[in-house]
């Protein structure tokens, strides 16, 4: 689940045309607001709001482990797409500041898992309490009349979000990259579980 800017705003473009935004020009122009930032301005706003407290990758690997739970090395190194080594200095470096911890596989000794540590879990809560603080300076430029219709807004598309994730996605809407990873521990424990037998 890494984070990819550039690929967000495509894939959303993408999807807005699958719904029928072709026909509902309406839709088209929320769309375009909605997805109107650039990757620079998500940057400048990141480091606004986080004063350098963590940093992109990390903020990516936390956020990959509170969406789908201890993962191991090598299924870390995969979804930041970057070697093991490369994978274990990052981890390396967020165990040091606290975020992240090391624990061993409860049904294979051999395989190491990373999860968020105490500290990690605590980045998520200091970074709504900045986003809160950064969104409420740009809301408080608006009118009342803006503000209740940007309420309604986004009361809707909460509704709407989540009506749409009561539904089965398709198969082919799921990343390549996590569907891989799904259906790799499978395999990767098969192996090991016939070796086990073959040595007992």
């Amino acid at each position: 689940m890494a984070l990819n800017i550039r690929t967000a705003q495509k894939t959303a473009k993408l999807t807005a045309k699958q719904a029928g935004a072709v026909d509902r020009p309406l839709v088209g122009a929320v769309l375009d607001e909605l997805t109107s930032w650039n990757p620079r301005e998500f940057i400048t706003a990141f480091q606004r709001w986080h004063q350098g407290s963590i940093s992109l990758i990390h903020l990516n690997v936390l956020t990959m482990l509170e969406a789908s739970g201890p993962l191991s090395m090598s299924a870390v190194a995969e979804s930041l797409d970057i070697s093991v080594a490369s994978a274990t200095g990052v981890i390396d470096r967020m165990e040091a500041r606290g975020l992240v911890r090391r624990r061993r596989h409860p049904e294979d000794r051999r395989v190491v898992l990373v999860e968020p540590a105490a500290g990690g879990r605590k980045v998520f809560g200091d970074i709504d309490s900045r986003r809160r603080k950064g969104l409420s300076a740009l809301l408080g430029r608006l009118s009342d009349e803006e503000l209740n219709a940007l309420l309604l807004g986004h009361r809707a598309l909460r509704a709407a979000r989540l009506e749409f994730a009561k539904s089965p996605a398709p198969a082919s809407t799921v990343a390549p990259r996590e569907r891989a990873l799904r259906e790799r521990a499978p395999r990767e424990r098969a192996p090991r579980q016939r070796q086990a037998g073959a040595e007992a």
